[in-house]
């Protein structure tokens, strides 16, 4: 494991009272990220970074980073629903490992099998229109993912 990859435990250690965390849902087109409360208790969904060039992209990221205090990163990794790892998974890790040579932010992996599909669900229920769903899909994926990986850290 590289200096700045975690896992959920070893970022426990690493994170003291009232840090915040970013949860990125990394898509081919966008990246949905989502904010923690300072008690690491609810995730938020925060904005959509429409995907250019990796360092534009990065650029933005680390921004928000700054912006809003971040002590660590949560990233949805894509498993294949039988759990193994296909083309998104590869695509996910080699933008982590160019990620980690520009921050020395903690950075975990969370499962985000079913995360779209169940946001997804939660818009139709809510009756929301096909382009509010498609303005709204990729910060809720990364809300799911990154409350996911906040209650988990409960339990650790």
């Amino acid at each position: 494991m590289s200096g700045n990859l975690k896992t959920l435990e070893e970022m426990k250690t690493r994170l003291t009272r009232g840090q915040r965390l970013l949860g990125l849902d990394l898509g081919s087109k966008t990246i949905g990220l989502a904010l923690s409360d300072v008690s690491l208790t609810v995730a938020t969904p925060l904005e959509t970074i429409k995907r250019t060039k990796f360092k534009a992209d990065v650029a933005l990221l680390l921004a928000l980073v700054a912006r809003h205090d971040v002590k660590g990163l949560i990233i949805g990794l894509p498993l294949n629903m039988d759990g193994t790892e296909g083309p998104r998974c590869q695509s996910t890790r080699a933008f982590v490992r160019n990620l980690e040579q520009l921050t020395d932010l903690p950075i975990a992996y969370q499962d985000e099998r079913m995360s779209t599909q169940a946001v997804t669900r939660t818009l139709l229920d809510a009756d929301a229109s096909r382009a509010r769903r498609a303005e709204l899909v990729d910060k809720m994926a990364a809300a799911y993912i990154l409350q996911g990986a906040l209650d988990r850290l409960r339990h650790l």
